[in-house]
């Protein structure tokens, strides 16, 4: 038996290689590879000797040759194939060893010229992976150094690769084959090159849209069921997923995750995660914070000292929809909280940690699914780095692209429009609402005072109705809305959903202005003696 290991990462290459070595396999490679496996002691046979052909063209022309590709493409059931190989003098090659060229990691670079990206586009290394991807009954293909320990284990054991072991291994070939070939696609349909500058001298330009776009994406699970009972679901992954994004998270009990179990989890994490945790309770906006959503929506958000008041203050503004409710918290989750939570029925509950205790409060509760997201190495304050840069959302026969929604409003972006001027509380109350509306459901109406969410208006067709079914939900909970701060997602188009939430009792009112009849709807402000500010951001979640 004979095995060809050429690699670029040699992460594990010498373990493998002396396992192969103690089985009897004959070890041929190339450059580097090589080299390292002759200083470890290891008999090793240069490629270039076995095909009698040198390497050239600074290494881009090595394994392209029938004595390689032959070995790998026979077929040993095939007499005919065998009786080529013997006439030709061409040893069979049983096990391949290859990752390729670290293109991915090359163009992640800043400053990355076309000519590096260029250099780092593997030939030889793709055409091998297929060949023997191909001729998975009769050769095994390792891609990835997390494999070497699978093989190692059956060589021992049998003398040999299972069949089933084989087909797993191609399978991963290919589909390492076709991510590669895919971010080759991605960012080479991004440059953009000028006329007037060379190829190789400066970082191309990069369309953020390229002229094709390459999903590549990892199964994770599959579902129970989609969005309804009669339709079939699955979860995917980023093939490099973010530190501290939903798909990273470990189940630490629970049922099954449900399609709509995990588009509600979603929604959730991702409106937490926009609260960075300092434990400075002085700044509303860097405490713990809850949110609780029902069907996409926040029907709840607070930040408070710790995750009971979070919790707490979130639950209060609107029980009914909290009930079943997806809970997600930026914050360790302490038996305190854990105990008011367990009050409730819960379908999932999201943070960073629990403590023991706070585990022990659901141990009899078995049906709560219980998720843990490890926050990215820097903490918190990271999180801003695994939002997605682009949204996707499927149409018939297409998808449409854009750029995430990850604009954050800080105090130097408002404009106050009236006479009247909101006071520093308001100020935080404001920022706190409007980061509560760009996660609610166009047309969205928020209310909120002292860090809380008091109603919410989502997902109507009228912003006057979702202005009056926010003000009805505070109704349902007792909860006061004199004194609140409202924000709207979108401007105003007429006075008259400014009339509504004012009659309800909001002091300050944010929404991003831009309205031909912005006039009317700030001297209608100015007239009820209320503040106006503008955000100059429209936030609409369709």
């Amino acid at each position: 038996m004979n095995a060809l290991l050429s690699v670029s990462d040699k992460t594990g290459i010498v373990e493998l290689a002396q396992a192969l070595h103690a089985q009897g396999i004959k070890l041929l490679s190339t450059g580097g590879t090589a080299k390292l496996l002759a200083e470890r002691g290891l008999p090793v046979t240069e490629v270039a000797e076995m095909t009698g052909f040198p390497e050239m063209l600074d290494g881009r022309v090595k394994t392209l040759h029938p004595r390689v590709h032959g070995g790998l493409l026979a077929r040993r059931d095939v007499p005919a194939h065998m009786a080529a190989l013997a006439e030709h003098k061409i040893d069979t090659i049983d096990v391949l060893v290859v990752n390729l060229y670290p293109f991915e990691a090359t163009v992640a670079k800043p400053g990355c010229t076309l000519e590096d990206a260029i250099e780092n586009i593997d030939i030889g290394g793709p055409a091998m992976v297929r060949s023997a991807a191909k001729n998975w009954k009769d050769v095994a293909v390792l891609t990835d150094a997390s494999q070497y320990a699978t093989v190692i284990a059956e060589l021992q054991a049998a003398g040999k690769v299972s069949d089933k072991t084989k087909f797993a291994l191609s399978v991963a070939a290919f589909n390492r084959i076709s991510q590669y070939d895919g971010a080759i696609s991605d960012y080479l349909s991004a440059v953009q090159l000028s006329e007037d500058v060379p190829a190789g001298d400066a970082a191309p330009k990069l369309d953020l849209f390229a002229g094709q776009s390459n999903g590549r994406f990892i199964k994770v699970q599959d579902l129970r069921y989609g969005e309804n009972s009669h339709q079939h679901a699955a979860l995917y992954r980023d093939l490099h997923p973010a530190p501290g994004s939903l798909v990273t998270a470990k189940q630490l009990q629970g049922k099954e995750l449900s399609y709509n179990n995990i588009a509600d989890a979603d929604a959730a994490w991702e409106c937490v995660k926009s609260f960075t945790h300092t434990g400075a309770a002085s700044d509303l906006a860097r405490v713990a914070a809850c949110v609780i959503v029902k069907h996409a929506n926040p029907c709840g958000v607070a930040v408070g000292a710790n995750a009971l008041e979070a919790y707490s203050k979130a639950f209060q503004t609107d029980p009914t929809s909290a009930f079943g409710g997806i809970i997600a918290l930026n914050c360790e989750l302490d038996e305190a909280a854990a105990q008011q939570i367990a009050k409730q029925f819960v379908e999932v509950l999201m943070a960073p940690s629990f403590t023991a205790a706070a585990l022990e409060v659901f141990r009899t509760k078995v049906n709560v699914r219980i998720l843990q997201i490890d926050l990215p190495k820097g903490g918190t304050s990271d999180w801003d780095n695994g939002r997605n840069a682009v949204d996707m959302k499927r149409i018939g026969s297409g998808i449409l692209l854009q750029t995430a929604d990850n604009h954050e409003l800080a105090l130097r972006d408002l404009k106050v429009v009236t006479i009247k001027q909101p006071t520093a509380e308001e100020l935080n109350d404001l920022l706190f609402a409007w980061k509560v509306a760009k996660y609610v459901k166009s047309n969205a109406i928020v209310f909120c005072k002292g860090g809380m969410t008091m109603g919410v208006g989502a997902g109507q067709m009228s912003r006057l109705d979702s202005a009056r079914i926010a003000s009805i939900k505070a109704g349902h909970a007792k909860l006061s809305l004199v004194g609140t701060v409202v924000a709207s997602d979108a401007f105003f188009p007429f006075r008259d959903g400014l009339d509504v939430v004012v009659d309800a009792g909001a002091t300050c009112v944010i929404q991003p202005g831009g309205s031909m009849r912005d006039d009317e709807v700030i001297a209608a402000a100015n007239e009820r003696d209320v503040a106006m500010v503008f955000s100059g951001v429209r936030h609409f979640r369709h």
